[in-house]
This record gives C-alpha cells, structure tokens and sequence, in this order.
C-alpha cells in the first residue's frame, strides 16, 4: 500500500458529498477520499462496484479488463453503450463511469490481469477481482495481505452470486452505538434507578478489530473431523455451489454458457461430483437443481451483490462499521443473502 498525505475535503467536495458525510462523519469520508482502489474484470458485477465507489468518493478506481464488448455483456454492464461492441471492455466503460462523478479519478487498462508484475498491485489501497480464476485471487489475495492490502472477491453466476473479503488479520474500525447512561452513586429510587440504561438519544464511538483469513484458508476448510460434518446442517450450500463453479471456470477458462447449456450442465454435475468426493462429502448436499441456475450474469443480482460489495468496500476503507466477515451469499431465486466465516478455527 502507497504511503499517502491526510487528504483534505474541499468545499465543492463537501457540498458533493453532505449526505454522506452527515451518515458516517468527516473522517470517514476523508479516508475514503485519499483511497485508491483497483477493479479487475468490468462485467455486470463490475459496472454495479465500479458505480458504488466512483458515488461513493474514493479518490481513485483503476478498471482493469482485457476483454471485448459482447452482446452477451451489454446485457448486464450498463456502463458500455450497445454502439461499443468490440471494443476493449475496460475503456468502453471511461467515459459514463467518469461522468459519474467528476471528482474521482477513472482509469481504463486494458492489460490481462494475469500479466501484471507484483508491485502494480501495490500502488492500491483495496483490490477487487471478478471473473477471475481460483488460482489468480488465492495469488493475489496472498501478495496483498503481506502488503497490507485489502482484498475482496466476488462473482454472479446467474441466479447466485458471491463476495469474499480479505481485511487483514488486525483490521480497525469505529462503531456507532447508543450511549450507556451510568446512574448517579446517590440514588436512592431502588435497585433498578441503579442499573445502566441506554439513552437512544445519544451515541458514542466505539473502537473495535476483527480479524480475516486468507481466500486460501477459506477455500481449504477441513471437512473430514466430527465436529465440522456437525456443522453442515446449518453451512450454506452456496459455499459448496462456489468450488464448482470456480473449478468449471478453472477447466474450461469461462463460466457456464448458455449457448453450450446441455454440454456445460453435464459437466458441472460431473465437477459437483468431484468436488464433494474430494472433500469427502456426499454429492446430495448440493441437489441437481442448481444448474439450471448459474448461467449467465442476471442484472437484478448485479445489482444487489455490487450493492453488498460497494457497501463492504466503503467500510473497509472508511474504518467506518463493522464488516461483513468473510462470506456473503446470494440466491436470487429466494431473494435472500446469507453472511457467514470460513477459515481457520
């Protein structure tokens, strides 16, 4: 992470940014204001997180994609016009992102991801990859955490979709919570005059850490002792839906596409398979229904999973609330998300 001056809020900013600042004070928006943010992969998922932090202020977003402008992208990327097709994704998408917010600093790169030397990732204050593969975010999740990086992951695959984040093992945040009015020594009114009591009227800060993991513990949760297999019952199945997909996009270098509907559904029950076994687990635990479910990026959960990740974005940076940690867990069909750790211990 860059070494960078206390930022300062001009007035054209403040008056940009009253609402927010009214929501979550000065010093957060000023945190948010001096923080530089990489976004690999400029899909659906990409267009709704790049729109959440350019309205949100941070002072810079890199999008980072190397691919084309496709009809099927058009379909979820709102930030690409439909004239655009072709076209290195990253770029189509300048000129209406900046537009967004003329105070922030939009960068286009239409590099690989995967070509990017170590220290390119150094000059972020938080790196957010979609669309990437399991070995790249592992890889660069682990370079980030040595750094001091925050790192968080994420991905829609029809009707699920996905967000991992990697704050650090000491990450620092303030929280606002009603004050606690101690009663006076004298009173004399009975016991209950002389118990605590929360003024809701009032609040005050209170300073708090929590700790993450890596993507890779994450992803390598033990499954074979007693005590994990007990806790199956209440373990989203979405955790296990994640290794599937993320091993179809490993074997074939793209997610499941409708025009191959029939070759990819066979092939994913077969991963499914697979990847349960590996983990010792029954292939019961994630039904055959699932495939009908994952392909392509559906807008609406776009929209809610970027909502999710801009808004764990924006805590992060700002050391504003306390964060999600280390999962979150979409299903559109019953319109429901699900928070919850996977990690060591």
């Amino acid at each position: 992470m860059i070494e960078k001056e206390d930022p300062i809020i001009s007035e054209e900013e403040a008056a940009q940014y009253d609402r927010q600042i009214r929501l979550w004070g000065l010093d957060a928006q000023k945190r948010l204001r001096g923080s530089r943010v990489l976004l690999a992969g400029v899909g659906g998922l990409g267009a709704e997180l790049a729109k959440n932090l350019i309205l949100a202020g941070v002072k810079g977003l890199t999008l980072l994609d190397h691919e084309l402008v496709s009809e099927e992208s058009c379909r979820a990327q709102f930030l690409v016009p439909v004239s655009a097709k072709g076209q290195n994704r990253a770029q189509a998408s300048l000129e209406r992102a900046q537009n967004l917010n003329p105070m922030v600093e939009v960068h286009a790169d239409p590099d690989r991801v995967e070509d990017k030397p170590d220290d390119f990732f150094l000059q972020f204050d938080a790196v957010c990859l979609t669309g990437c593969s399991r070995d790249l975010m592992v890889r660069i999740d682990q370079l980030c955490s040595q750094h001091n990086i925050k790192v968080f992951c994420g991905d829609v695959y029809g009707y699920y979709g996905y967000m991992f984040c990697n704050l650090g093992r000491e990450h620092n945040y303030v929280e606002e919570k009603p004050k606690v009015v101690k009663p006076s020594s004298d009173s004399s009114d009975g016991p209950e005059a002389k118990k605590a009591k929360i003024d809701p009227t009032e609040t005050t800060m209170v300073k708090k850490t929590a700790s993450f993991c890596t993507l890779k513990e994450a992803l390598e949760v033990e499954w074979s002792s007693e005590k994990a297999k007990a806790s199956l019952k209440r373990t989203p199945v979405d955790y296990f839906l994640l290794h599937v997909l993320l091993k179809f996009r490993t074997d074939k270098g793209r997610d499941p596409d409708p025009e191959s509907c029939a070759d990819d559904s066979q092939l994913l029950r077969q991963i499914r398979d697979d990847v349960l076994e590996a983990m010792g687990l029954s292939s019961d635990l994630l039904s055959d229904d699932f495939i009908s479910y994952c392909f392509s990026e559906m807008s609406p959960v776009c929209a809610v999973v970027g909502g999710v990740l801009g808004q764990e974005v924006v805590k992060a940076l700002s050391q504003r609330d306390a964060p999600h940690r280390n999962f979150f867990f979409f299903d559109g069909r019953k319109g429901n998300g699900v928070v919850d750790y996977f990690g060591p211990n």
